[in-house]
């Protein structure tokens, strides 16, 4: 009895807390103090960030026809010749980078003429990796703004209107679900892959909704009830003003949490379908291409392998990463743990307070 008298008065005293620091704060000022507060999704951000600005700055592009020299003096299309002499055991094209300083017997902090190595007719291996995790990145942020848009409307429609409108949606979200999608993602990238990348993500994307679209509507047939929706409609707002202004705005938070989650897989089935040969074709290169078209060299070159990896994995993880920091910032339930220092601030304003 004693202890669960204590632990109530702990629970009162934190949500006192958390009450006297949100005072007067919009939700949208309270979601971005929490999500800033989320360590793991700060981290991953800057770290996404950094690889974005990376990969796209280091290879030359061509943008709306105006061309960005890039900080790497290798492109995809140059043969060097193969590095001999720097391999053990009579391999080629090993990679120069260094990251052993010379006081712990290294030969330095250094990237060599090829850091990542080279492949078995000479290109440089981190041109092709910077040109992967392009190709990569685009796919996944292409398939998380159409699968996203498609999945709201869709989900916003029939969890508003519901009746036939609802059923005819749904019955053909089901059947889009029961098709295994590796299967379409297949089909798509053996009639569409030959097109370039950005084709191959926006069919990809036309059948990366179905999730989204069932969380959606389910959010949408919670918060149609709620009491701000009927004096919206008493006050004379139409269908379109109710959806836009007053639901989706509640419903934003599981959205964008979910879209976070779709990309990472995203990234996750373009590597698949690219090692299966049904994704991003030669001449071009993704991150899967490149394990799949070198997996024969596992055992004798490994380093083939592991940065493509490294970057399909850091990528994953750092997207996922910030989808649960969003999760925590918009979910009113999460209770976030009271540090000191907060227990600091909520005294001195509650003599502020009695102050006044």
């Amino acid at each position: 009895m004693i202890f669960s008298r204590k632990k109530s008065v702990d629970v009162l005293e934190e949500t006192s807390i958390i009450n006297k620091e949100t005072e007067g704060l919009s939700q949208g000022q309270i979601v971005r103090r929490r999500f800033f507060r989320h360590k793991g999704a700060m981290i991953s951000i800057v770290f996404l960030t950094a690889i974005i600005v990376f990969v796209y700055s280091s290879l030359k592009m061509k943008i709306f026809g105006i061309t960005y020299p890039g900080w790497w003096k290798y492109t995809i299309e140059d043969l060097p010749p193969l590095e001999l002499g720097v391999c053990k055991d009579g391999l080629v094209g090993c990679p120069t980078l260094s990251l052993r300083p010379e006081f712990l017997g290294g030969n330095g902090i250094s990237l060599g003429e090829h850091p990542f190595g080279q492949d078995d007719i000479g290109r440089d291996y981190f041109a092709l990796v910077m040109r992967g995790a392009q190709r990569s990145l685009m796919v996944t942020f292409v398939i998380g703004f159409i699968g996203g848009t498609i999945g709201t409307v869709v989900g916003a429609i029939s969890g508003f209107y519901r009746g036939i409108v609802d059923s005819v949606l749904m019955r053909f979200t089901d059947f889009i679900i029961t098709i295994p999608t590796i299967i379409i993602g297949s089909v798509i990238g053996f009639h569409f892959g030959n097109l370039g990348v950005g084709f191959l993500a926006f069919y990809l994307g036309l059948f990366a909704w179905t999730g989204l679209s069932r969380l959606v509507r389910g959010e949408f047939l919670t918060l149609r009830e709620r009491e701000f929706v009927d004096a919206a409609r008493v006050a004379g707002a139409t269908n379109r003003r109710i959806i836009f202004k007053h639901i989706l705005p509640n419903a934003v938070g599981i959205i964008i949490v979910s879209v976070t989650l779709l990309m990472s897989g995203a990234i996750l089935l373009e590597t698949a379908l690219s090692y299966l040969g049904f994704g991003v074709v030669s001449p071009d290169v993704s991150l899967g291409s490149l394990i799949s078209q070198y997996q024969e060299s596992f055992t004798t070159r490994p380093w083939l392998f592991w940065y493509p990896g490294l970057f399909i994995i850091s990528i994953a993880l750092s997207i996922n990463f910030i989808g649960d920091g969003l999760r925590d910032a918009f979910d009113p339930r999460q209770r976030r743990r009271i540090t000191k220092k907060d227990r600091e601030r909520a005294v001195r304003l509650k003599r502020e307070a009695a102050q006044k």
